[in-house]
This record gives structure tokens, C-alpha cells and sequence, in this order.
């Protein structure tokens, strides 16, 4: 039986959306429109009603390589949270690693203040989108990796769930703001120079 070395960690941050709440509920909520033009380059094959098998490209290190393929099934919301959790994907099962994926999103209506947007004086309200994912990948390294340095070994598994995180949350996330802003007709959020996209959840910061 394989034996696989575990790698845990957990990411927050948030995405503001300038329109009110329900706006950005119901653009989520057609994610059978949006999720496929964001995904890209990413491959994107649907299952069933709510879940997406997304093939997320190549990564490595120490010259060995993954090209993993993950099922993310889109919950619908409660209230105004919404999780995508891991699902298999259908006649799938890897043999070199295993991905648990587990995220939420909330929605955080707040005043939207003339000094952020001054081109919508007729908006009072934005959205903040805070999301958090706790990622689990375990690999099933080679001999020639396993003989390496235990902290070796984990720097290793750390960089993976590192760009996995920004393959899929983070450009994932920046897509979609702009797919939301643009097909709603609206000024996308200017950037604040301190925020990063993407870090650690002991970081976070909106």
C-alpha cells in the first residue's frame, strides 16, 4: 500500500465587490456561467449540477512533478455563506497524491464610502467577499525523495499546496472580480498597495 506524507495548512483573505450584497449572491449563485470563463487556462469538465473537475497544470519540485486533477462541488449558499468542498471526479482515482480542498465564502455588506468609488455617487453600499480554505494534500513521493531530509521533504510539500493555492483560490478569485465587475457594468476596486491576494490565515488581513 502507498504510503503518503501529509501537508496541512490554511489561507484567508477578501475580495471587495462594488454592489450590495444580494447583487453579488445572485452572480454566485450562476456559477454555470462564470466558473468556466474563470477557470481558465485551467481545464474545466462539469459534474453533475454544483461540481467542476478542473485539471490544474503541472507543478514540482526537486524534480519530481505532479499534474493533479481535483472535483470542486460549488454548495449553495446558506445565508450568506457558500462552501466548495473536494468530490471525486467520476472513473478518476490518483495514485500519487490526495487533495482536500474545503473553502467558504462569506458575504459582509458594508457602507461603500464616495472617497472608494467616487464614479458611483449613487451607491451607498459594497460587498466584501472573505473567504478562508483549509488545504490537505498528502503525497506519495518516490524513493529518491523520501531519502532526503525530513525538512527538505516538507519545504517540498509546502511549496506544492503554495501553488496550488495560487492556481486555483487566488487567480480563481481575482477572475472573478473582474468577471463580476465587468458583466455588471462597473468600475473595478482600486488596489490597495499592502494587500496581497493571497497569504497565510495568521496574516490576514482586509
Amino acid at each position: 500500500m502507498a504510503e503518503f506524507t501529509p501537508f496541512q495548512s490554511s489561507f484567508s483573505d477578501c475580495m471587495p465587490m462594488y454592489a450590495p450584497a444580494q447583487q453579488v449572491a445572485d452572480y454566485l449563485d450562476a456559477h454555470q456561467g462564470w466558473f468556466h470563463r474563470c477557470a481558465q487556462p485551467m481545464q474545466v469538465e462539469p459534474i453533475g449540477k454544483t461540481g467542476y473537475a478542473l485539471g490544474l497544470g503541472r507543478f514540482g519540485a526537486l524534480g519530481y512533478e505532479l499534474e493533479p486533477r481535483i472535483g470542486l462541488d460549488l454548495l449553495p449558499a446558506e445565508g450568506r455563506t457558500y462552501r466548495i468542498q473536494t468530490v471525486p471526479v467520476p472513473g478518476f482515482t490518483p495514485e500519487d497524491y490526495q487533495v482536500d480542498f474545503q473553502a467558504s465564502l462569506t458575504l459582509v455588506e458594508m457602507p461603500l464610502s464616495p472617497e472608494l468609488a467616487p464614479e458611483l455617487p449613487h451607491l451607498s453600499v459594497m460587498t466584501q467577499v472573505e473567504w478562508h480554505l483549509d488545504l490537505g494534500v498528502a503525497v506519495h513521493f518516490p524513493r529518491f525523495i523520501k531519502v532526503l531530509p525530513e525538512t527538505l521533504i516538507q519545504r517540498t510539500g509546502d511549496g506544492l499546496l503554495r501553488q496550488i493555492v495560487r492556481q486555483v483560490s487566488r487567480r480563481l478569485t481575482r477572475r472573478v472580480q473582474e468577471d463580476f465587475h465587468h458583466s455588471q457594468g462597473l468600475p473595478m476596486p482600486k488596489p490597495v498597495h499592502q494587500f496581497r491576494w493571497w497569504r497565510r490565515h495568521d496574516q490576514r488581513r482586509c
